[in-house]
């Protein structure tokens, strides 16, 4: 018989007991303050798992070995003594510094001292190479063409006394030229000083590896990889090269994550199976092309080698990528104990695999060996404790299951009472609780946008939370909470048309928690039935309104909840570090959206934290006097933040500096200015508000407007070129010219065996930018570069020529030294010409 009643709360099933009288305490009924106790008790619980995710994000759990450590261990303290070197006692290795010239030697003498005491069944060879060459890419969404010449690499191979060049081996990359304005200590020092310190592991150890192991210290990488494709294109071991480990740093430390993986997933297979501490998801591999960016693994598996193999990032201390603060001391420690580990484990996997083969073994073998293999696996790591892999056809299969038993459950459950009634209800009940389900889901999200649009809009400046990341989590979880709980208190108008607690203790945690739609996510959907189990066991002792019943329901869902909160704690902590450079967005809209897409972060993260447990728990907690303590702890947090400062040293905030010289030939000035950009959503208004001594010397009053001020135009950027789809609203000053003219005999300048003209005014732009990029570039070299260009059209031709040069004259020296401590400069002289033939 089919019976239709609403469904009540637990304070009114209590208080139809004569259990649910007023209390006493601030005016909260007896389900108030259940209510609130199960908050708390929450609030406790996902305070330790965020705890235990820290410790794991933050390497925590790793004990770091000192420089007294066995020769057959890898040490970090050893590590870091390079880091330091390359860091601290070098100056600058950037290409056109001595500093690059002073750490090749410096990496090639370190290779020596190895070589001096290397074992008689050990061969090592070290080359140190010059490379040349040409190429296209395509890099942002835009066309670049490259030409280069005399960069350095240095490659180390060790292999037994009776291998041959022509043996499969195993390539370890990492690059050892550093950022613009960088020491570099992270990005990539820390990369060059794990090869060294695996280099000597290697020989120490006694190890003699089955396949040859090649280390390429390469020496451009941040020039658009130019040192991974010198080797691919032109070294006689490229070829043999069967698997490849790219070591990178987008930080200072952190999960070592594996961000790229293939092609195939016998790469990720070896991971799972040999890796110490596993720290991967296949996710970053769809994600990462969304960031600007790139590695040598693109020259490696994609554009030049199609090579099978693996790219390892330090992806936490976001904040000191690319920055002058990207020193020793921000390592964090742990970070390289466990890569070197993971990475020495890997190579000796890599070597005694039978799959590892050499380029033509992979061409004239690939079709029948690898066929099986032609797609990347999914996989993820718990807390770095083991790697979870299997392929994209189980993946299939597996993350359809809780789908299909989604799905067709609720009906199954009915079969006993057949009649058209009941699977009408049915129905209604499924798509009833999916979508109240999926609005809390939304609203979680939501919910927090909103009000960090309020809160934006009633304070003096955006990313409060970007120095402090604590209070991104204080003020979006609580309304996020407030999100997933608004359809519950809308349950209570509509609730589900079966009679909930006649059902049996199966049906009933089914009807509850499955049909309202929290075992969605496959994740959660492993611990469903232990968790369902658990809750039905427990009916028969606590009854249905207890909070142990409750507690019976939570604790077998606990694996699944911490790896959430340890994923989304990662995911949301790389989100706000990267707010610092996602690039200056146009206003009005420009300035509200790193603040909206933490809290979106935040408040999905929340739903994905959380949400497995409101249709459960939702009853409990959506009552008005949780929702109003949630509000008014929101509005607590968010005024709370508008007192800090979003920069700090430790978060600083970058700010681009361009001495740009515009030249009509080879030693004329037609104009000098300081352009200043920003690549976050706090303006150069903002910058100058803070920085009174650099207005003053650039002569700016509290007036200071965009609408008064001379803006750069993104021809006048052109050395960083395709970088400054970062820049908005770019400012332009005046500057004196007489100090160029001092340091400056020459300036650069085009020379053709046509005739010309020079051009001083400003060049055409074409939707909003240059007409075409055809070339940047790069390189050392004494004789000047001779190139030639064929292009037709029935118009004169511009040619624009920007140069980029390190060094700075004295008033811009003394103008970037002005900046306070909180914001990183980084600051190069720009020389453009242009000219038309």
């Amino acid at each position: 018989m089919y019976v239709s009643i609403s469904t009540e709360t637990p304070g009114r099933d209590l208080e139809s007991k004569g259990l649910g009288r007023k209390m006493p305490i601030m005016g909260l009924s007896a389900g108030d303050v259940s209510g609130f106790k199960l908050l708390i008790s929450l609030a406790v619980m996902y305070g330790l798992m965020s705890t235990l995710a820290y410790r794991v994000l933050y390497m925590k759990f790793i004990t770091p070995l000192g420089v007294d450590a066995p020769l057959d261990r890898f040490s970090e303290a050893r590590a870091v003594e390079h880091v330091r070197v390359l860091s601290k006692e070098i100056d600058g290795r950037q290409e056109g510094r001595q500093g690059l010239h002073d750490a090749a030697r410096y990496i090639k003498t370190q290779l020596e001292m190895l070589k001096e005491r290397a074992g008689s069944n050990v061969r090592i060879e070290i080359e140190d190479t010059i490379v040349n060459g040409t190429f296209n890419m395509i890099f942002l969404g835009y066309s670049l063409s490259m030409g280069y010449r005399n960069h350095t690499n240095i490659i180390l191979r060790i292999s037994s006394v009776d291998s041959q060049d022509t043996d499969p081996s195993v390539l370890v990359n990492g690059h050892f030229d550093s950022p613009l304005g960088s020491p570099g200590a992270g990005d990539c020092g820390s990369c060059v000083a794990s090869m060294l310190e695996i280099a000597r592991l290697t020989v120490d150890s006694g190890w003699v590896p089955t396949r040859p192991i090649i280390f390429l210290f390469n020496g451009a990488e941040e020039l658009f990889m130019l040192g991974s494709h010198g080797f691919m294109t032109t070294h006689k071991w490229s070829d043999t090269i069967g698997a490849f480990i790219n070591i990178e740093a987008s930080g200072t430390g952190g999960p070592d994550l594996v961000c790229q993986s293939g092609p195939g997933s016998w790469p990720s297979l070896v991971y799972a199976q040999s890796a110490l501490y596993p720290m991967a998801h296949s996710a970053a591999q769809d994600v990462f092309p969304s960031f600007p960016g790139d590695t040598d693994y693109r020259m490696f598996a994609n554009d030049y080698g199609k090579i099978p193999g693996l790219d390892v990032i330090f992806i936490l201390g976001g904040y000191f990528y690319h920055t002058s603060y990207d020193t020793v001391e921000r390592l964090l420690p742990g970070s390289i104990q466990a890569r070197g580990d993971n990475i020495f484990s890997l190579i000796k996997a890599f070597a005694n695999s039978s799959e590892l083969q050499t380029a033509f073994e992979r061409e004239s073998r690939g079709a029948s060996t690898h066929k099986s293999d032609d797609e990347r696996a999914v996989f993820f790591d718990y807390l770095s404790w083991f790697l979870i892999l299997y392929s994209r056809r189980q993946a299939m299969v597996l993350h359809s299951i809780p789908v299909a038993v989604y799905l067709f459950m609720p009906f199954l459950l009915r079969l006993g009472n057949f009649g058209l009634r009941c699977w009408i209800a049915t129905l209604f009940d499924f798509i009833k609780g999916t979508l109240l389900h999926a609005v809390g889901v939304i609203l979680a999200a939501l919910v927090p946008m909103i009000f960090s649009i309020l809160r934006v809009l009633f304070s003096s400046h955006a990313m409060n939370w970007f120095a402090h990341p604590y209070l991104a989590f204080m003020m979006f979880v609580p309304c996020s909470l407030v999100g997933l709980l608004i359809p519950r208190i809308v349950l209570r108008s509509f609730p589900l048309s079966q009679d909930v607690s006649a059902l049996k203790s199966s049906e009933e945690a089914y009807l509850v928690a499955g049909l309202s739609g929290g075992f969605l996510t496959f994740s959660v959907s492993v611990f469903m039935l232990p968790a369902w189990i658990c809750f039905c066991l427990s009916l028969k002792s606590f009854g249905r309104q207890s909070l142990r019943s409750i507690a019976f329901y939570v604790i077998p869902l606990v694996p699944s909840l911490t790896y959430s909160v340890y994923f989304g704690g990662f995911l949301a902590q790389f989100i706000i570090e990267k707010m610092g450079m996602m690039g200056s967005l146009p206003p009005p809209h420009g300035y509200f959206i790193p603040d909206v897409i933490v809290a979106a972060a935040i408040g999905i993260m929340t739903g994905l934290c959380v949400g497995p447990l409101i249709p459960v728990l939702g009853h409990w907690l959506a009552r008005s006097a949780i929702i109003k303590f949630l509000l008014h702890l929101t509005v607590l947090s968010m005024a709370l933040s508008s007192q800090f400062f979003p920069y700090s040293i430790d978060a600083p905030k970058r700010v681009i500096f361009q001495h740009t010289i515009l030249t009509t030939d080879a030693g004329r000035i037609l104009d000098s200015s300081y352009d200043f950009s920003v690549v976050d959503s706090n303006s150069l208004n903002f910058v100058f508000k803070h920085a009174p001594e650099v207005a003053k010397e650039l002569k700016i009053g509290s007036e200071l407007s965009f609408g008064t001020t001379n803006l750069s135009s993104r021809e006048d950027w052109m050395a960083i070129y395709p970088l400054v789809d970062l820049f908005s609203r770019s400012l332009k000053f005046p500057a004196r010219s007489d100090d160029i003219l001092e340091q400056y005999r020459y300036f650069p300048h085009l020379s053709s065996y046509r005739p010309q003209m020079i051009s001083g005014s400003a060049p055409e732009a074409f939707k909003g930018g240059p007409p075409s990029y055809m070339c940047r570039l790069s390189g050392t070299s004494p004789d000047n570069w001779t190139f030639w260009l064929e292009a037709s059209s029935s118009e004169a031709i511009r040619i624009e020529v920007a140069v980029l040069d390190q060094y700075l004259v004295e008033d811009a020296r003394k103008l970037k030294a002005l900046f306070p401590d909180w914001v990183d400069v980084i600051a190069y002289s720009s020389f453009l010409s242009s000219y038309v033939f």
